[in-house]
């Protein structure tokens, strides 16, 4: 037995309209980004930086590629699992993402070189997450890549984490945090829908 839920982008689009004014508010104050970005080496006295530096994005390019994502992306698991587990996903995957990237900026052996008082900023975590959480449930939708390039969800989320792993600059701890929490929580998602498949049947 399947379920489906009417498409609803509501809450999505409440955490799309949350980042748009954040990035207005940083566009038109750009001093705020100082005390929303996350800076591991601050993260024991100023710990909120962990969520407030999910909503900070650096340049119009940025936060587009993440809203636009995490509208389709999104609104299909809303259809799927509801949208108290989208805001789950979402909000973990974020937080999972910001803990990576404090743990490798400040104990990782290979980090020695990293600077732990450079700042993170970004959704992107936490839209790797809503990304492979639908990836688990629907790995073969298909999806436009840049709206030409056709190809099965799981080959464009697996296929942007290591594209993106490769440029200069870019938190990929926080893609990866988002990353293992979102396939962790569409398994889990996966096996209680099988579950009550089973006790329907």
């Amino acid at each position: 037995m399947r379920e489906y839920r009417t498409p609803n982008p509501t809450g999505v689009l409440i955490v799309i309209f949350v980042n748009v004014l954040v990035f207005i508010a940083t566009s038109l104050a750009p001093d705020i980004v100082h005390h929303l970005k996350l800076v591991p080496a601050d993260f024991t006295h100023e710990p909120w930086r962990i969520v407030t530096s999910l909503f900070v994005h650096d340049g119009l390019f940025h936060i587009l590629g993440n809203m636009v994502a995490l509208y389709f992306f999104g609104t299909y698991l809303t259809m799927l699992v509801g949208e108290t587990k989208f805001f789950a996903t979402y909000l973990l995957g974020g937080l999972l993402g910001g803990a990576f990237y404090i743990l490798e900026s400040l104990y990782a052996p290979w980090s020695s070189s990293l600077d732990p008082h450079i700042g993170a900023i970004g959704a992107s975590g936490a839209v790797f997450a809503v990304g492979a959480a639908l990836t688990v449930l629907r790995p073969n939708l298909k999806v436009l890549l840049f709206f030409i390039i056709p190809m099965p969800l799981w080959v464009a989320v697996i296929g942007g984490f290591l594209l993106l792993s490769f440029i200069p600059g870019v938190a990929w701890e926080a893609h990866f945090g988002g990353l293992v929490l979102g396939l962790t929580a569409g398994f889990l998602f996966a096996r209680k829908k099988r579950e009550r498949d089973r006790y329907l049947l």
